[in-house]
């Protein structure tokens, strides 16, 4: 057995070339371990008021995850199975993947990607780390979701066995067909299985073997019958299993994905037919491994229900679904429930962080690491065992590294436990009670300077009715822009707080919402104690118009814009609705995602 390596080893690189090898093995080491830790190196992220902001609902924020998972690539995804042993001092056995990427089409198909966007900003770092692009381009293993692996075997035609289904009653026609299909079958089937009837080679031999059928599926005689419908397919497979048990059927699918033919093959010996199962079931398994590519390790993922623990969940899970299961749903919703069936349990870093306090202002993980190396004393040894095919140490996979580090350090101070786990040990939480509560990341990623966001300790619930949405002022500072306001209207009298969304945009967010509805109302009204409010070119909006633009996906244009071409077009109807939502109004944005499980 290899002796462990310390914790700077490196994770297993995979590309194409030992995709198949990482696969049977990553399959073995999730069945030991008890959680996975996820991290994406992508080609860009995104920037201004398109990031999570602390005015985004769940929703609006949800579909700004939304536009970057359709936007930006993945191009390396690293994987670690990992598992915590008790003991003193805890011992973390991680088995980290870093696979490398790109949307190859490989199968002439149009699919998986024509395009992707990237920022330049994203290369150059990409590049300044080490990034191997020739490799990525070259090398990096494409893949299907799920949805476009059921269009493209519409397009491509693999003959595959096909389990017979229990039979309802039987039509005149029906006994017709299968009466004629069985006679068909066994004169055809009667010159290969009489021993007296051997191929000796001779002419007679080749004559009878060109009259009795003379397909083959590779050395074994094969004869098609042709079918007009799913049922005749379950006809004749139900004939053929009725007439002996050395015949092999297998549907030949047309174009449109319906069935053509059913081609019976027929094998000498038991034996000959197990082979040929075997080879069929080998074929098949290399047909469906190009079909899915990496999505062969998102589906090991899913089958295994272990928790996944990732940094920016909201981020990582919508990227995941749009690349390797289909396209994402228009709302959050729709797509709490099509991710609860594929991954049931997401575990958000960010969300154990806010169960400490001070680490609730912790930007990044490496700050994060660094608190609790200072504060608490909680030793980790690290078990990375050796694998075969590794490199250097690549960014990616130091993040996913630091990820299982961090979540071990996390588990043991918030005593953590995976739920198989709960009957042996005492004053433990399953970590299910921590799943699916995402805190979407305003910070840059690549940034892991260990510091801290100055941020207040508890976060605030705010209703969308109290927030007014600003702009026209001209360049002006948060201080300069809400003193500015004071001296225009009595409303800015009142307690408020002023949030730059981006360079042309603020959001007011006032303490009570009466406030904020009669102000609308007066600027709706063009009342004449806005004068002045008028005069300086200012304009203002409520929530509904916001969270239109984002259902639009009105993202091109500075946020002053779009607000501007979206009220006009609603004209009054820029004051709250009956949609009330709540926001958490913090430099952190929590969005607890439980309640959208119940499908």
């Amino acid at each position: 057995m290899a002796a462990p390596r310390a914790a700077v080893a490196s994770a297993k690189q995979v590309t194409r070339q030992n995709f198949a090898e990482a696969v049977r093995e990553l399959g073995a080491h999730l069945e030991a371990c008890d959680y996975v830790a996820v991290a994406a190196q992508k080609t860009g992220a995104p920037t201004g008021w398109r990031r999570a902001l602390p005015v985004d609902t769940a929703e609006t924020a949800y579909l700004k995850a939304k536009l970057a998972a359709e936007s930006f690539q993945p191009l390396q995804i690293a994987v670690c199975p990992f598992r915590l042993r008790s003991s003193s001092p805890s011992t973390l056995v991680a088995y980290p993947y870093n696979f490398h990427l790109f949307p190859r089409d490989e199968l002439q198909l149009g699919m998986p990607s024509y395009s992707f966007s990237c920022q330049s900003s994203y290369l150059s770092t990409m590049a300044n780390d080490g990034f191997d692009f020739n490799m990525c381009i070259y090398d990096g293993i494409s893949y299907l979701s799920r949805v476009q692996e059921s269009l493209a075997r519409q397009k491509i035609f693999t003959p595959r066995p096909q389990q017979l289904l229990p039979s309802p009653s039987t039509s005149v026609s029906d006994s017709v067909f299968v009466n004629r299909i069985k006679s068909k079958i066994l004169h055809w089937r009667k010159g290969y299985a009489d021993p007296s009837k051997k191929d000796d080679g001779t002419l007679v031999s080749s004559l009878s073997r060109l009259i009795l059928g003379g397909e083959t599926y590779g050395s074994r005689p094969s004869m098609s019958i042709d079918v007009c419908s799913d049922r005749q397919v379950q006809l004749v497979l139900e004939a053929v299993n009725h007439i002996s048990d050395d015949l092999v059927s297998l549907v030949v699918p047309h174009k449109a994905g319906a069935a053509r033919s059913v081609r019976v093959i027929f094998t000498n010996s038991k034996e000959d037919k197990n082979l040929l199962l075997m080879d069929i079931q080998k074929l098949e398994d290399e047909q469906n491994f190009k079909f899915r590519g990496f999505r062969e390790v998102i589906d090991l993922l899913s089958s295994s229900q272990k928790p996944i623990i990732s940094y920016n969940c909201l981020n990582d899970m919508t990227m995941l679904h749009t690349k390797f299961i289909a396209p994402l749903p228009p709302n959050l919703h729709e797509f709490m429930c099509s991710l609860k069936m594929v991954f049931s349990n997401v575990v958000d870093i960010n969300h154990l962080l806010r169960q400490i306090g001070p680490l609730r202002k912790a930007k990044n993980i490496q700050a994060a690491l660094s608190y609790l190396q200072r504060q608490y004393f909680v030793p980790i040894e690290i078990e990375i065992p050796q694998q075969d095919g590794t490199s250097s140490v690549t960014k990616n996979e130091q993040n996913v590294l630091r990820i299982t580090k961090l979540f071990a350090k996390l588990s043991n101070l918030l005593k953590i436990s995976p739920e198989c786990q709960l009957q042996s040990r005492e004053q433990c939480t399953a970590v299910e009670e921590y799943c699916n509560i995402f805190y979407p990341s305003c910070v840059v990623e690549g940034s892991y300077d260990a510091n801290f966001a100055i941020e207040s300790d508890t976060t605030e619930t705010v209703s969308t009715d109290n927030i007014i949405f600003l702009w026209g002022f001209r360049e002006k500072s948060v201080k300069e822009l809400k003193s500015y306001l004071i001296g225009l209207h009595q409303a800015f009298s009142e307690d408020f707080e002023v949030k730059l969304l981006d360079k042309t945009c603020s959001a007011l967010i006032f303490r009570d919402s009466n406030t904020a509805t009669q102000l609308l109302k007066e600027i709706n009204s063009e009342g004449p104690s806005l004068n002045r409010f008028f005069s300086e070119g200012l304009k203002a909006a409520g929530f509904e118009v916001y969270r239109k633009v984002c259902r639009l996906g009105l993202w091109d244009s500075d946020l002053a814009e779009v607000l501007e071409d979206v009220s006009s077009e609603l004209g009054v109807p820029t004051l709250p609705e009956c949609s009330t939502s709540q926001i958490y109004w913090n430099s952190a944005l929590m969005l607890d995602l439980k309640e959208y499980l119940e499908c």
